[in-house]
């Protein structure tokens, strides 16, 4: 752990931090796009799970940070690959290995990404200290926040010629962090933005403790060509919480959350945009399958609560008991689906009653044998 900056320095070097701020925002006027994916009508999204190799991040009592941050990560990617079309999901890491913080978000440049999320596990001096917060890049505000980023940064350190790679950067000095948490601010709207949504899919859905939204310098965040941000899903230095990111069940919650704010984020975009993306707006031709949906010329509303890549048998056992299960083959995914209504009002009460055994069920709408985006299908409904 970093040592603790000498009193009146911080507020010196937050001073001069918001005089470059605002001379940086007068000089550059960029607003970031936000006109759908970049790359060939698939939303790329970067996942990098912390640390790893020689790296071990922070140390619990049982067990590396390196390795939790790697099981989220791939449950997060899984997640976002079976249910949001025409994504494509990149790690920076699909083992344990050594990836340089320098070669991360170059990782997500290269490929052009339109969202880039690390994935880390936190560490306090303290027992007592829980709770999951997420970072976008900007300039600390606090000591407490600065040591944050210090720490993270540290791993810079353990790499051969870690001067000149990283053009002097020094992660233990406070002066280092002035002019490079500056570049962030094009796309620093949209990075709160989504870290927002993962907070309150965090607390609000995963039960968690909020410790909010926050900034600070990360070289894994610096210089990106996307919004970027820093999830940090708990305190491996608390028991409860080392043992609950360590367990399945954990890691799942915490992966479904990320996944469900990636999809509120880009579901924002798509409708601003007209792009259609995930659920709520495929237009590819389904199928029937089994139980043989046909709707003809009327928009029904049903709820979402699977999807796959390969069919799977419709029997109550294999959906946690539900009856009512139907298929619907959409050519690249099979998504299975409860109930048929004709307001949309209905299928929101029918997904709220699933909630508690299909925490991530959605509602969907079908006309035509077509799945519409549900603005349109709901503006169809206004019109008659």
């Amino acid at each position: 752990m970093c040592t603790g900056l000498k009193n009146g320095k911080m507020d010196t070097i937050y001073i001069y931090g918001i005089a470059m701020l605002l001379l940086f925002n007068i000089s550059l006027k960029v607003n970031a796009s936000e006109t759908g994916p970049k790359t060939d009508g698939k939303w790329v999204i970067v996942i990098d799970p912390g640390h790893g190799g020689r790296d071990p991040g922070a140390l619990g009592s049982i067990s590396r940070e390196k390795n939790i941050n790697l099981a989220i990560a791939q449950k997060t990617a899984a997640y976002i690959r079976d249910n949001i079309r025409d994504s494509k999901v990149i790690l920076t890491r699909d083992k344990d290995i050594t990836v340089d913080l320098l070669e991360r978000p170059k990782i997500a440049n290269r490929n052009n990404a339109d969202l880039f999320i690390s994935i880390h596990t936190n560490w306090a001096g303290s027992k007592s200290v829980t709770g999951a917060e997420t970072w976008v890049m900007g300039l600390a505000s606090s000591d407490e926040n600065l040591q944050v980023a210090m720490k993270e940064n540290e791993v810079i350190l353990l790499e051969d010629d870690y001067s000149t790679k990283y053009q002097g950067f020094d992660p233990k000095s406070a002066e280092s962090y002035i002019i490079f948490t500056l570049t962030q601010n094009i796309y620093q709207k949209q990075s709160i933005d989504l870290a927002v949504k993962i907070q309150k899919q965090f607390t609000d859905r995963v039960g968690r403790k909020d410790r909010g939204v926050k900034q600070a310098g990360f070289w894994v965040l610096y210089n990106t060509t996307m919004p970027s941000v820093l999830v940090e899903t708990g305190f491996i230095t608390s028991p409860a919480e080392e043992k609950y990111l360590n367990s399945p069940e954990g890691q799942d919650y915490m992966a479904s959350a990320i996944y469900r704010a990636c999809r509120d984020y880009l579901e924002e975009i798509s409708e601003r945009s007209s792009i259609k993306i995930d659920q709520a707006a495929e237009t590819t031709a389904v199928k029937a399958v089994n139980n043989n949906i046909t709707v003809v010329d009327e928009v029904l509303f049903m709820v979402q609560v699977a999807a796959a890549s390969a069919g799977t048998e419709i029997k109550p056992e294999n959906f946690k008991g539900l009856t009512d299960i139907e298929e619907v083959n959409t050519g690249d995914r099979f998504r299975y689906v409860s109930g048929k209504f004709k307001d949309y009002s209905d299928a929101v009460k029918h997904r709220k009653k699933l909630e508690a055994i299909y925490p991530d069920a959605f509602v969907i709408a079908v006309k035509d044998n077509k799945i519409l985006p549900l603005s349109q299908a709901l503006e169809q409904k206004r019109r008659k």
